[in-house]
């Protein structure tokens, strides 16, 4: 019997003025229990906190977590931890939401936003 497969998706891009926020993939396929990665590239804005979202279909969309490349560890929305989910940034604008051990339950579309301070809004879809 084949493992339970979960599909992950990613809100493609996002624009405001000249700020660009994109991810990668767009479709996610995760065999059940592997650990899989999202990327997010911030773009230019100023305060390059990576903030990810988890959307079902029909729900409102849950805070995951949020995190900044010179923070010491991740901050959580509620009902999400680690070691299940965490995020690293590799540069300013680079960062990566990692979802461990995949279960059916993590079937969702993810996204990920920041604040653009030039602006004063978020960036998002």
């Amino acid at each position: 019997m084949l493992p339970a497969l979960c599909t992950l998706f990613t809100a493609l891009s996002c624009v405001s003025g000249v700020t660009v926020v994109t991810q990668n993939p767009p479709v996610l396929t995760a065999t059940k229990g592997e650990t899989t990665t999202m990327h997010c590239n911030l773009g230019t804005v100023t305060n390059r906190a990576a903030y990810w979202y988890k959307q079902v279909p029909g729900g409102v969309p849950q805070h995951v977590l949020r995190f900044h490349q010179s923070w010491s560890s991740v901050a959580y929305g509620s009902g999400f931890s680690s070691p299940k989910l965490t995020s690293t940034c590799s540069s300013l604008s680079d960062c990566n939401l990692i979802i461990s051990n995949v279960e059916v339950g993590d079937s969702a579309v993810y996204y990920c936003k920041t604040y653009d301070t030039s602006v004063k809004e978020f960036i998002s879809q």
